[in-house]
């Protein structure tokens, strides 16, 4: 039932398109009629003008293709950028998290550039590193649908433990990767990681990454239990860090991101956490009964997350 612990890792499989990381300011976001965005931003002292084109929205899984991705310019293309001016029409599209600069296209497609700290460690671990810190860039070009993510709660374990599953969509189709490292890494452009932050835990106040875990073929279901896990198995950690474990992360809340598929933007749901289950409290008891029977509804052929 327990989902494998993705390896904390430098890295970064295209999704929404990895751009940069560290911090940049001044983001502003340019596009015009022939299909082409012009990201210019401030980081360390100079100007950064960066040119993408040539792909927009997601491949399902299914369609036996390379998933779509970005061509990336990080020269400005010459003097290019100076001229590249901009058709960008104010933004009217769906709202979006880690947002820094979005525009609408002549052709009315999107783009978007979003920001946000994805390579922090695992188990409610600090940084050690500098980039496990340092939030990352990303572009994305779509029309139509982003993708869905939904997340619901529940006890596992003899309800001794909290649990979280849910289900990655695209257009009314499964998320899901087929390739993966031994830690749950992906490793082909389909696969996504979810990224699980928890709020005022055992960890400490405010978010901390709880763990990040990959979507399962064939329904782009998930599912994550709250358990003491050793952060020197199978977890980037620092030198010297002891085997205790630990977690459980329960948290009073839990924010649950994904990068999008293809060139889609990234998503993020923010769900309540639970109380600890208390077989005296009816509310408790039905709330179990219908849970677990919702996730028999949907589990379909994923064996890793049958289990109550």
């Amino acid at each position: 039932m327990v989902a494998a612990a993705a390896f904390a890792s430098v890295s970064t499989a295209d999704a929404s398109q990895f751009v940069d990381r560290g911090y940049a300011s001044g983001v502003r976001l340019a596009v015009n009629a022939k299909g082409e965005a012009l990201l210019t931003y401030r980081k360390g002292g100079s100007f950064r003008h960066v040119l993408a084109w040539g792909a927009i929205n997601a491949r399902h899984p299914s369609s036996g293709k390379p998933q779509v991705r970005l061509r990336r310019d990080y020269s400005g293309r010459g003097r290019y950028w100076q001229t590249f001016g901009s058709q960008c029409r104010r933004y009217d599209g769906p709202r979006l998290a880690y947002l820094v600069a979005a525009c609408s296209a002549p052709d009315g497609s999107y783009w978007a550039a979003q920001s946000w700290q994805v390579q922090l460690p695992d188990l409610g671990m600090l940084p050690w590193l500098s980039y496990q810190s340092q939030p990352e860039l990303h572009l994305s070009h779509w029309s139509g649908p982003v993708a869905q993510l939904e997340v619901w709660t529940d006890w596992i374990y003899g309800r001794r433990n909290h649990q979280l599953f849910g289900r990655v969509t695209y257009d009314g189709q499964p998320v899901h990767g087929f390739t993966s490292t031994r830690f749950g890494a992906p490793t082909d452009r389909y696969g996504r990681l979810i990224y699980l932050d928890t709020f005022n835990s055992r960890y400490g106040k405010g978010w901390r990454r709880e763990n990040a875990f990959l979507a399962h073929r064939p329904g782009g279901l998930w599912c994550y239990s709250f358990l003491a896990r050793d952060p020197t198995k199978g977890y980037a950690h620092p030198a010297g860090l002891p085997s205790t474990p630990r977690g459980p992360g329960n948290g009073e809340k839990y924010r649950i991101s994904l990068n999008g598929p293809g060139v889609t933007p990234d998503v993020t749901v923010t769900v309540p956490g639970l109380a600890d289950y208390d077989p005296s409290n009816p509310s408790h008891v039905e709330y179990e009964r219908k849970q677990n029977a919702f996730l028999d509804s949907i589990v379909g052929d994923d064996k890793r997350c049958k289990q109550h």
